[in-house]
């Protein structure tokens, strides 16, 4: 008798039991025609350039159905300079975003890393460029908390430039 309860209560759980839903990606296109969106649109700032600026930058936004940007957020970035050009870059991304069944909105949290590409003959201009930038970088901080169960964290973006042109 215990043999058959037993059994019965395990093809229960297992009849109930459902797979978590697997989501498409939610750009049009995938991730690498995200990546590849991101990379050929950057434009680097002149204030960029001239202070050899690199750091992090996490935006959240809202899409709604039509994949429409409803807000942009800026969570965290290593400094505005850096905030600025990503956001304007995700304001492109219009019409874009692919937003799951049955929601009229959805968070997403998309990071973005800035570098640039260290020349063959590096000179002590560009390192002191960037140690002058570093020092005086004032980080752009948020004291919202990000509710991660209601938003998609996305891969991050790296974004590269070439110093001095």
């Amino acid at each position: 008798m215990k043999k058959l309860f037993t059994l019965f209560a395990a093809v229960m759980i297992s009849g109930m039991a459902m797979a978590q839903k697997e989501l498409a990606f939610p750009f049009q296109g995938g991730q690498q025609v995200m990546t590849d969106f991101f990379k050929n649109n950057f434009a680097v700032s002149t204030d960029i350039k001239q202070q050899n600026a690199a750091g992090t930058v996490i935006l959240k936004f809202t899409a709604d159905q039509k994949g429409n940007i409803k807000k942009v957020i800026v969570y965290y970035a290593d400094d505005f300079v850096l905030a600025q050009p990503a956001a304007d870059l995700l304001k492109k991304t219009d019409h874009k975003w692919i937003v799951p069944d049955g929601e009229k909105l959805h968070d997403f949290i998309l990071p973005f890393t800035i570098s640039f590409n260290v020349p063959a003959n590096a000179d002590a201009a560009a390192t002191k460029a960037f140690l002058a930038y570093y020092n005086k970088r004032s980080p752009v901080l948020t004291h919202n908390q990000i509710p991660l169960d209601t938003a998609t964290l996305l891969p991050t973006i790296t974004l590269k430039y070439d110093v001095g042109q």
